[in-house]
């Protein structure tokens, strides 16, 4: 057993993040100004995007997505439960209906034949999932598909969807850098049929857990037009920010021309995001050779399921989710982290579904059953260490430990 605790996902910054940030704090500018545009620059060539906007966290991209689409009251967005709260709170912040459904059963990702069921019943006025009669929550705009893990949801399907209706996808991929979808880097374009363009934007995520970290930080990619809406709402709806106010080149006068937000991302975190970004391939294949050990350790256990990764994707793997067959162990999944932490290994669980926290209960109706799928995957789910600081002791040390639990506790 270890002598010391194995934190869940602390980051992984080195010299050149820190030289980086102390040459901004020794600049004249330490707010949004050039680093965020070379960050912005690079992180939208790195991923293959039109046009990217770095922001201060995703729930702030995935917020000023919808602003820039035009999203408020008496519009609905579909999305999952399987996700954290930011995903759906944002839906109501704009004063639209969050609209879920049930996730499928290998990669916890959306479902998408739920997606078109749930779009058809609005359509009728039936009764939805959860409680809420769907003629209440307004006509369905957009898809906001959680890239969950860093499992690609299944995007071909979701866009032959939103072409079909009319919608928009705003794809939250704060899991999911830098993941890949038949080929297709998660946040590139998609391809685009002339008659039917379906508008996507994406979001990502770089909170100090993450496969990109800049501290707290976040990113919007998409087509130009979009990211420009969505610029002028990131930083209180003027025409011009901060650089373009008091650089050499720039003129104080600005006028306000959206009520918009505070979510600009600083250079001295844009600092530390231009070497992340540059480290982002060593860092995945480090967590690919973690990934690679565990699944030959736990896939020999009939007690464990180790996580999905279909043959058309390329897994971000920013979480390695173990599922538990509790029926087949003595101890529930919470006793099961117990027992993990008791041998100095730290977890966690993602996520508590969104239809069992009080505030969505009690708003929409919901029940825990009005979700099946991903209410019952909840109650086996275990988010085990998974980051590039880890040493093969601490890979192995995780590894002896959940092997240690479970001949302990199997039936």
């Amino acid at each position: 057993m270890r002598d010391t605790f194995l934190p869940f996902s602390p980051p992984l910054i080195g010299e050149e993040e820190i030289v980086e940030v102390v040459d901004t704090l020794r600049s004249d500018w330490i707010t949004t100004g050039p680093k965020v545009r070379r960050f912005e620059e690079e992180f939208a060539t790195f991923i293959g995007a039109p046009a990217a906007l770095a922001l201060n966290s995703c729930t702030a991209a995935l917020h000023v997505a919808l602003a820039a689409l035009g999203i408020g009251p008496g519009d609905a967005v579909i999305t999952t439960p399987m996700t954290f709260c930011s995903s759906v709170h944002v839906i109501e912040h704009v004063g639209a209906t969050p609209l879920l459904v049930d996730v499928e059963a290998d990669t916890l990702n959306m479902d998408p034949h739920q997606i078109e069921q749930a779009i058809e019943q609005g359509s009728r006025g039936a009764r939805g999932q959860g409680g809420k009669g769907a003629g209440e929550q307004g006509r369905v705009k957009a898809i906001l598909p959680v890239h969950l893990y860093g499992h690609p949801c299944e995007m071909d399907a979701i866009l032959d969807i939103a072409r079909e209706y009319n919608l928009a996808i705003i794809g939250d991929a704060a899991h999911a850098l830098p993941a890949k979808y038949k080929g297709r880097t998660i946040g590139s374009p998609a391809p685009q049929h002339p008659s039917t363009p379906a508008p996507l934007l994406t979001a990502f995520s770089f909170y100090a857990t993450k496969n990109l970290t800049t501290a707290e930080g976040g990113m919007l990619t998409g087509p130009p037009d979009l990211i420009e809406e969505a610029r002028i709402w990131s930083l209180h709806g003027m025409s011009h920010d901060a650089w373009k106010r008091y650089s050499a080149e720039g003129s104080w006068y600005y006028e306000v021309i959206r009520p918009g937000f505070k979510y600009n991302m600083t250079d001295i975190q844009a600092a530390i995001g231009l070497h992340q970004l540059r480290k982002l391939p060593q860092f995945q294949a480090r967590r690919r050779e973690i990934v690679r050990r565990y699944n030959e350790a736990f896939s020999q256990f009939e007690e464990l399921q180790t996580p999905t990764e279909r043959p058309e994707v390329e897994h971000a793997w920013h979480l390695y989710v173990l599922r538990l067959h509790v029926s087949r162990l003595r101890v529930s999944r919470n006793q099961f982290i117990e027992e993990l932490k008791a041998r100095h290994i730290g977890t966690s669980v993602h996520f508590i579904p969104i239809h069992l926290h009080p505030y969505y209960r009690d708003k929409y109706g919901y029940k825990p059953e009005d979700f099946p799928v991903a209410y019952r995957e909840y109650q086996r789910i275990v988010s085990l260490p998974l980051y590039p600081r880890m040493s093969d002791q601490d890979v192995q040390d995780v590894i002896e430990a959940v092997a240690d639990v479970v001949k302990k506790d199997r039936r």
